[in-house]
């Protein structure tokens, strides 16, 4: 008896002994790996980045001067054009949660108007749509500013792509939770608000994320009704000056660092919304 108790003794240190050095070199070996494709990554986008900028550097000849004299005023259009995409995003859910219901709906009705405002937005190019906003609302009697004006245009066009995003998104919710809540004797509008959007929305954020990055690219097309964003002010002082390229060069590399850092931010933020279901 003694022996065999020994025996699971011995089992139970050999089996405390030997597993720890293994997992920690699985680990270390993990980690040394992340670093090795991290520094992949880095030199990757270093050489890459590097040519283009030795490309762009002689096809427009680019004067330091002009960048130091003019990229400040530039670059202030930047919190102009993060202004107008952040409106026009806020917009844009709103109208797609209001067209997701809509498209839902069992009402012809609304659902015939929900599809309506779908097909014509996706059916005609943003470009038109702001120059309608622009040129025809003051003839119906609605006079905005050209901020105002650019906020509506890209709400309304991105509410109508983000519409089908937050029907999936809906549809995506299982049905027993809504049985469940009705079997609880709770009222549809409290079920929708408390338990199938709240769902929803942490289902479609991955989508609105990359929506919204696209909204920061495309909310250059303001600039066409005079809204003094990043691209507005590049093309008048590189026109000015006759520095058209390094003028647009610099709103480029503008924008990419603005999707770059509302990047990072849209990925952690879904990581924090994912740990309910880790």
């Amino acid at each position: 008896m003694s022996e065999a108790g020994g025996g699971a003794h011995a089992h139970s240190a050999f089996g405390s002994e030997h597993p720890a050095p293994i997992v920690a070199d699985i680990a270390k070996a993990r980690r040394s790996d992340r670093l090795r494709r991290r520094l992949i990554f880095a030199g990757v986008w270093v050489v890459l980045v590097g040519a283009l900028g030795v490309f762009l550097w002689n096809a427009g000849r680019v004067e330091w001067e002009f960048i130091a004299r003019s990229g400040p005023f530039i670059l202030q259009g930047a919190g102009i054009t993060v202004l107008v995409s952040v409106l026009s995003i806020v917009l844009a859910t709103t109208l797609a949660i209001l067209g997701a219901l809509g498209r839902l709906s069992t009402n012809p009705v609304i659902y015939a108007i929900a599809s309506l405002y779908v097909s014509l937005v996706r059916g005609t190019p943003l470009l038109v749509q702001i120059f309608f906003a622009y040129y025809a609302l003051p003839q119906a009697g609605i006079v905005l500013d050209p901020i105002p004006t650019g906020v509506v245009a890209l709400g309304f066009n991105y509410g109508a792509y983000m519409t089908e995003i937050f029907r999936a998104g809906i549809q995506a919710v299982a049905g027993g939770q809504r049985e469940a809540a009705q079997a609880l004797g709770m009222r549809e509008s409290h079920i929708f608000r408390r338990i199938v959007l709240p769902q929803a929305i942490r289902i479609v954020t991955p989508a609105i994320g990359n929506e919204f990055i696209a909204m920061i690219k495309d909310s250059s097309l303001v600039s066409i009704i005079t809204v003094q964003e990043l691209l507005w002010r590049a093309q008048r002082v590189g026109r000015a000056e006759f520095q058209t390229i390094p003028a647009i060069l610099i709103a480029a590399l503008a924008y990419w660092a603005l999707t770059i850092l509302f990047s990072i931010f849209q990925e952690r933020l879904e990581r924090r919304m994912a740990r309910g279901d880790r």
